[in-house]
């Protein structure tokens, strides 16, 4: 179980802390921004790594999602965390990532400032048997098939149309092409 006590750091859309608050509070629909951060994981074939929530958490419990997300501690920087939450939930020490940008994410029940980096990696990936129900890496037309039918997480499903559209655009163009050669 998510420990709702544990203290997240409040920003403004910059980024910069404004004060604190319980992953409780964050949690239960007051929309309090707080920062998180997101890795996707690419390999060499242009797949991409999902890890699956455990039924237990608290939000999404169950969907597939992306490789990495986790809160920033307070005094953390994104950086920080990024490097913490990779080994933490996939076992991942020796890698690099790219900044993709920076957003708020909101639902019905949170408002999220997201930093969002990408990487590309083809080492061995160890899930965190406490933090996720395992994981998988994704060909692009499963992706595709899987969005939109309560699968994959909305904010994954956002944030990959957002910032890795092209992916599928891409698979959509081939596709297109080897039913032509069909005909």
């Amino acid at each position: 179980m998510d420990n709702q006590q544990e203290i997240f750091p409040l920003v403004n859309e910059d980024g910069r802390v404004t004060g604190s608050a319980t992953r409780g509070e964050c949690h239960n629909g007051s929309k309090l921004l707080h920062p998180v951060v997101h890795l996707h994981v690419f390999n060499q074939a242009g797949d991409i790594y999902l890890q699956k929530r455990p039924a237990w958490k608290d939000i999404q419990p169950g969907r597939w999602d992306t490789a990495v997300g986790g809160h920033i501690d307070y005094g953390e920087t994104p950086d920080k965390a990024l490097q913490r939450e990779v080994r933490e939930e996939l076992g991942i020490t020796d890698f690099t990532s790219e900044f993709i940008a920076k957003y708020v994410f909101e639902s019905a029940r949170e408002r999220e400032l997201v930093y969002v980096f990408r990487c590309t990696y083809d080492g061995p990936i160890c899930p965190s048997a406490e933090e996720l129900d395992g994981g998988r890496f994704w060909p692009m037309d499963e992706i595709r098939a899987a969005i939109g039918h309560d699968i994959l997480t909305p904010n994954f499903e956002s944030e990959f149309r957002r910032f890795f559209n092209a992916c599928l655009e891409g698979l959509n163009t081939e596709s297109a092409a080897k039913n032509k050669l069909k005909e």
